[in-house]
């Protein structure tokens, strides 16, 4: 799967609204809940964890590591959803998730984001939760507060 979007910010803000657990914890969730746990162990060979209370009142978390960072370009890391029973519930069937910032005309940033499912049932699964939309109001939070960065 490809998600690309164009956010009004420049790159190094929106790279830093990706990478800051302060800021993580006002986009990641998009306008579906509250985060209450953004811990990011920020390097090669690193964890991350989020988890957030939906409006729905039900926990979501997700968590990984990370296997590459190109400052302000790249980064690319494991996501594993902690729900017994999901078809990606540990490491060896996580996805991989290949996140790109590419400076766009005008000051702007192109956010590409590939998700590598490793099987048609995960990845199906991942098209079928709403994740569109939720990333839809991630990107719109996160040109948010790159704006407020600068």
């Amino acid at each position: 799967m490809l998600i690309t979007r164009t956010v009004n910010a420049p790159r190094h803000l929106v790279y830093r609204a990706w990478t800051t657990p302060e800021l993580v914890r006002k986009w990641w969730p998009g306008r579906r809940g509250e985060v209450t746990v953004a811990e990011m162990d920020f390097r090669v060979g690193g964890a991350w964890r989020y988890v957030m209370v939906a409006h729905g009142e039900f926990e979501v978390a997700f968590h990984g590591t990370y296997q590459e960072i190109v400052p302000n370009e790249r980064i690319v890391n494991t996501e594993v959803m902690e729900m017994p029973g999901a078809p990606q519930d540990s490491e060896e069937g996580a996805v991989v998730n290949t996140v790109t910032f590419e400076e766009a005309d005008g000051g702007a940033t192109t956010i590409s984001i590939r998700t590598n499912a490793g099987s048609k049932e995960v990845r199906d699964m991942i098209a079928q939760s709403g994740m569109e939309g939720g990333v839809r109001e991630q990107f719109e939070i996160i040109e948010e507060l790159a704006a407020s960065l600068a």
